[in-house]
């Protein structure tokens, strides 16, 4: 695509980004999905991915919290290895940011390698996760973390 659209592109990317992250955690939060609806979901968390990383205004906080969900939307699906590379991305991105944002990014790689099988590299993943939750310092923030390192294992 070469040619320039006709609407600003820049809000088209600050739409989209949020509102295909949300609707991709509408789907998160239903406990039973059909293939089609996984897919969707997977879609929808790719898509908001895609648009944070043509926004102007993306940061490697924006990205984490991206990767984290593509990570998450792939281990749902059963598709542990698009889940650890995700998860893997996010911990990149995540290596300079705040306890919780590196939390959920070893949360992601837990839950990624509980998928796989591999119950020795999520065990690894989940005592940083937690040791990293000691860390949060917001109330809110570190209740959200230890409740998601509640459900692995």
């Amino acid at each position: 695509m070469t040619s320039k659209p006709d609407f600003d592109l820049q809000a088209a990317h600050k739409y989209f980004a949020p509102t295909c992250f949300n609707q991709a955690w509408d789907w998160i939060d239903k406990a039973q999905r059909t293939p089609e609806e996984e897919q969707e979901m997977i879609l929808l968390s790719m898509a908001s991915l895609w648009h944070w990383t043509q926004r102007e205004d993306c940061t490697k906080r924006n990205l984490s919290v991206g990767y984290w969900q593509a990570s998450r939307v792939h281990a749902l699906a059963g598709r542990a290895d698009e889940a650890r590379r995700y998860g893997l991305l996010g911990l990149q991105v995540s290596q300079a940011e705040p306890p919780f944002y590196l939390g959920y990014a070893h949360e992601a790689l837990a839950r990624a390698e509980m998928r796989a099988g591999n119950q020795g590299k999520m065990r690894e993943y989940l005592a940083e996760a937690q040791r990293l939750a000691g860390s949060v310092t917001d109330p809110e923030e570190k209740k959200m973390l230890e409740a998601d390192l509640k459900t692995i294992g």
